[in-house]
């Protein structure tokens, strides 16, 4: 089985984190942050049966909700704040 959990978390910290845009801070950090928590919750339960890493899991898990939740404040932040000239 493919560990893909920490990749995806890390695209989704890496996209909140480094890009100023907000449609795709919106369009891209969201859904990658989903799908690794989705992917760290199917690893996790695997690693059970020996077929993959445990701490990966997590730590793709932890990194996807850390980067759904900096989006998500970014994007309530920017929704409440008409008045801010965003870039995009």
């Amino acid at each position: 089985m493919t560990e893909l959990a920490v990749w995806f978390g890390g695209a989704s910290v890496a996209c909140w984190f480094c890009c100023p845009f907000w449609a795709l801070v919106c369009f891209f950090a969201l859904p990658t942050a989903l799908v690794g928590v989705v992917r760290a919750y199917i690893e996790f339960r695997a690693s059970a049966h020996g077929r993959a890493s445990r701490s990966r899991a997590v730590v793709g898990g932890a990194l996807s909700l850390l980067g759904g939740t900096a989006a998500s404040a970014y994007t309530i932040f920017l929704i409440t704040h008409p008045d801010l000239p965003v870039q995009g």
